[in-house]
């Protein structure tokens, strides 16, 4: 069992930057491919960015070029830098660790809510 608590959202302008961070327990945070989703209101979860274990990353088309994903195995943290945010990211985020042979492992933290507003 792994236990995936995210943290740092919070309410920022537009053009600003936040940085979410997301805590792995529970188990060897090197054998998991590390995500984040987002789901705003009334919109599916979508995959916004992802790394695998070895630190390869890729990006949803809207968020590249703005956000990055980055990991520390030696801290069992993944990081999301977001820069400059639009309000259409606005959602809440959630992080995932899935395992990178046994794929049904599947784990989610509780969210973290980014507002993008003025």
């Amino acid at each position: 069992q792994v236990q995936v608590v995210e943290s740092g959202g919070g309410l920022v302008q537009p053009g600003g930057s936040l940085r979410l961070s997301c805590a792995a327990s529970g188990s060897i945070f090197s054998l998991y491919a590390m995500g984040w989703h987002r789901q705003a209101p009334g919109k599916q979860r979508e995959l916004v960015a992802a790394v695998t274990s070895g630190g390869s990353a890729n990006y949803a088309d809207s968020v590249k070029g703005r956000f990055t994903i980055s990991r520390d195995n030696a801290k069992n943290t993944v990081y999301l830098q977001m820069n400059s945010l639009k309000p259409e990211d606005t959602a809440v985020y959630y992080c995932n660790a899935r395992h990178v042979v046994h794929t049904t492992r599947s784990y989610w933290g509780q969210g973290t809510q980014v507002t993008v507003s003025s």
